[in-house]
């Protein structure tokens, strides 16, 4: 992990890109905020960077 991007692991990284790329290329048209797959792995994205930059500061 870098101090870059903290609590993510390149493979977590790697995955993560591919995966959202994906739902981008070939996922739902437009949907709502609350129910769409890409919207849902940016905030589960923001709360580990969170989650990782809070232990960090605590450590």
């Amino acid at each position: 992990m870098s101090k870059k991007h903290p609590g993510l692991s390149l493979w977590y990284r790697f995955r993560w890109r591919t995966l959202w790329l994906l739902l981008h290329v070939m996922g739902p048209a437009e949907l709502p905020d609350a129910i769409d797959p890409r919207r849902r792995m940016e905030r589960e994205r923001a709360a580990r960077v969170a989650k990782a930059t809070e232990g960090a500061r605590a450590a």
